[in-house]
């Protein structure tokens, strides 16, 4: 399994690029959205340049042109303070700003505002310069300054970034995720099919290609094995068909043999009854391993469900069954003519199975209901009988405990018999499904469920 934990390491290592390539992403768009910003705070146009520069430019007569043409381009006002608290001289001042100042009129705005101007100020030998920014373009806090606008771009930066990171975060998992399970979900399901005891095969390249060859090595080793399996059963029933064929001929000679006394006669009807039931019972064997393994194809046709139950009763019947055994027929309209694409022989199995279920377990006799609904998605046969029915105990181990076929312990005397295994088995090969209900002394019920296949085409 190292080519699955590459795979995982792959994975993580893409992710963890993508993240580093996100925290990069975020550092280019904060200097994008911020440029503007570092550029008029921490640039040429700072306060603190600016005020060394047009600290450096001008004297007690006044400032050169081209300190006075960039004030102008950056909207900054000035003025120079003297000893006196007087203007010695002044560019672009607002009308509200006053031309005489107090010591402390000067210390409240050297460090603040000065009529809700940021100002910014510094000590020349002419006197005190004054820089003054537009409302609301810094913010002061004691020795520092802020841009408003940063402040005001900050939580929109922070709340903007968030947002896309987690999109981006999103976007990454959700695309990962669907990749992987892309890669995945057949080996998965591959997985699943082995467990269930079905051959696979899988074609997948790329860092899973060794695990998916794994799988299918698996596969072609329980494949031989049921094959196997599959070819040993029918093997044992061939070779038991021909000795039993004799034992059978032999019986049925004795019993038909008139100058035998009937305890003789007697003994040999047993034996032919018991070998009818070795034979049905190799039969049986023999269909449910071919089933369970796949290997028995079904000749579907499209069957008329009604029909094909007269037809069975009818004949039933006609076998001469005994009078203590009923069996009627119930076919709901809306079932007069549904349509089941089955292999008729092997449906005709199933029912008979379970009617000779009823008939083995209700010896002294029992009514045989054999019921017929279809519903807008499904074809529902009902087969009921009002005999001796099982225990709540005999129903939950025919419904949980496994057959010897499928046990893995050597408890077989707990397992029931092959027959309702065999109709499971030819019901869920076409697609259907099995149901037992029963009540002690309440009599026995299976429903079977088959896709209703004329209303979906």
């Amino acid at each position: 399994m190292k080519s699955f934990g590459k795979y995982i390491s792959k994975h993580l290592a893409s992710f963890a690029a993508f993240i580093l390539l996100l925290a990069l992403l975020n550092v280019l768009v904060f200097g994008i959205t911020f440029q503007s910003v570092i550029i008029n705070d921490y640039g040429d146009t700072s306060p603190q340049n600016m005020l060394e520069e047009i600290a450096a430019s001008s004297t007690a007569e006044g400032i050169s042109d081209d300190a006075r043409k960039k004030l102008e381009s950056t909207h900054i006002w000035a003025m120079l303070l003297n000893q006196d608290g007087s203007r010695v001289w002044a560019i672009d001042t607002p009308e509200d700003i006053p031309y005489e100042y107090t010591i402390q009129d000067v210390a409240l705005f050297s460090r603040g505002y000065l009529k809700d101007h940021p100002v910014f100020v510094w000590n020349t030998e002419d006197g005190l310069l004054v820089l003054g920014y537009p409302k609301d373009s810094y913010t002061k806090l004691t020795s520092n300054y802020f841009s408003i606008h940063a402040i005001q771009t900050l939580p929109l930066y922070i709340t903007g970034m968030l947002a896309a990171d987690f999109l981006f975060l999103f976007l990454a998992y959700f695309f990962s995720r669907r990749k992987i399970i892309r890669s995945t979900e057949p080996i998965i399901d591959a997985i699943e099919t082995l467990s269930n005891g079905k051959s696979v095969s899988l074609s997948i390249c790329g860092d899973l290609s060794e695990v998916a060859g794994s799988i299918n090595k698996a596969s072609r080793i329980l494949s031989r094995q049921n094959e196997a399996r599959a070819n040993w059963i029918s093997g044992v029933s061939h070779d038991i068909r021909t000795p039993l064929s004799m034992i059978l001929g032999y019986a049925e000679r004795i019993a038909d043999n008139k100058t035998i006394n009937s305890s003789v006669k007697e003994q040999a009807e047993i034996v032919r009854q018991q070998s009818i039931k070795i034979k049905e019972l190799v039969q049986d064997l023999n269909l449910v391993s071919q089933l369970e393994y796949e290997m028995q194809p079904l000749h579907k046709e499209l069957v008329r469900f009604s029909k094909l139950l007269r037809s069975y009763a009818v004949e039933l019947l006609n076998s001469g069954l005994s009078d203590s055994y009923s069996v009627e027929v119930e076919i709901k309209p809306s079932a007069e003519n549904a349509i089941l694409e089955c292999d008729s022989r092997l449906i005709l199995r199933a029912i008979n199975n379970l009617v000779q279920n009823s008939i083995k377990h209700n010896p002294q006799g029992c009514e045989i209901m054999i019921a017929l609904d279809c519903e807008e998605t499904a074809i529902t046969l009902t087969v009921l009988d009002n005999g001796v029915g099982l225990s709540s105990e005999k129903l939950r181990e025919l419904e949980e405990k496994p057959h010897y076929m499928e046990s893995t312990d050597n408890q077989l005397n707990l397992r029931h018999g092959l027959g309702i295994l065999l109709v499971r088995h030819i019901v869920e090969a076409h697609g259907g499904t099995m149901k037992i209900e029963s009540t002690e002394s309440h009599g026995y019920k299976t429903v079977l469920c088959f896709s209703n296949q004329s209303n979906q085409s």
